[in-house]
Order: structure tokens, then sequence, then C-alpha cells
């Protein structure tokens, strides 16, 4: 008897349980940034942030998927918390104001430096990549304060590569790019500091 999946069948059964996931949780696709998301709420208790109300903190479900296994470069101002809840894992190019460029692991082999919770601090550059052999990643992630529209920026330009491009091994113009995927802007002026 085989002790291992023909060709091609665990692939099918990651396709089928990502499958599942969206449908009893109800994620949509993403605009801009790629991958699924399904709002879950946020709390009741607020706080003033440039003069206006804004919830403590919201929280999202948020799924890669073979078929949508980058979440492209964004930024946002809000802290931003992610957990993994299954699958996976997924690497985090994360991009500070000041120029350093990381790259960190949400997966749980621990022993290969992977972690259940990735922080990303609030105005910060991120993207996520879904490793090739995984079938999907779910995730809640939590934002603090809460995320709102005009509190995110999908997307960058030459400003931004020229910032960030050598400042990591990995952090080369056409990697770079690639993260940025289609909301590539080339005079699209970036918030940096």
């Amino acid at each position: 008897m085989p002790t291992s999946a023909p060709c091609g069948t665990l692939a099918g059964m990651m396709d089928a349980r990502a499958q599942t996931l969206i449908d009893l949780l109800q994620l949509k696709p993403l605009p801009g940034e790629s991958g699924y998301l399904a709002v879950i709420g946020k709390t009741a208790r607020t706080m003033t942030v440039d003069d206006r109300s804004l919830a403590l903190q919201s929280q999202n479900y948020y799924l890669l998927t073979r078929g949508l296994p980058i979440n492209y470069l964004h930024w946002l101002a809000s802290h931003d918390t992610h957990i993994l809840i299954e699958g996976g894992p997924v690497d985090y190019y994360i991009f500070h104001p000041g120029g350093r460029a990381e790259k960190q692991t949400l997966g749980m082999d621990l022993s290969a430096g992977e972690r259940p919770v990735v922080a990303v601090p609030g105005d910060c550059w991120k993207a996520l990549c879904l490793h090739d052999t995984a079938g999907y990643a779910l995730m809640a992630n939590t934002l603090s304060p809460e995320w709102t529209p005009d509190r995110v920026k999908i997307g960058a330009g030459d400003p931004w590569l020229r910032h960030y491009e050598g400042n990591a091994s990995w952090a080369t113009e056409p990697f770079l790019r690639h993260l940025i995927g289609p909301n590539f802007h080339p005079g699209q002026p970036s918030n940096l500091a």
C-alpha cells in the first residue's frame, strides 16, 4: 500500500480545503492587495486618532491560496498582528520607515525559525508570499486602531524602490517589483519617513 498521495492529489485536497474555508467563512477577494478577506468585527471601545474616533481594534480572517498566493505591497497606519490558524507557511516582507527591510515567516516549524504570530508595526509597508509548498494559509489578523480605507496605501513607485532596494539580501529591484505586482506606479510618491 503506498505511503504517499499520488502526484497532484495533495494539491487538490489543499485546494478543496481552501475552497471550504472560503465558503464557510464567507471570504471575498480583496481588491488591490489580493487574497481573500472577511471582517470579523471591531471593538466597541474607541480612541481618538487625528481628531476622529476609531475602534481600538478590528479583526479579520485572511486567506492566501495557490490561486492568490501574494498579498501585494501595501502600507498601513495601524499595527497589524497576524496569527496562523492553519496551513502555511507564509513569508512576510516588512519595510520600516527608516529603510530597514526584514523577512519573517509565519508558520509552525519553530525549529526552522517560523513563528505562529507576526506583528507588523504601524506605519510600515508589507507584502506576504505563500510558500510554494503550501496549498493555502488561513490567518486571523488584528489591527489597532481599526482599519479604515483612508489609512492604507496600495502599491508603490520608483522612489519606494530606490529607498528599499539593497537593504536586505533579497531586496533586489526585480523581487521588490514582484512584491508590488500590478500596483507599480512609476511616479507614485511614497510616505517613506
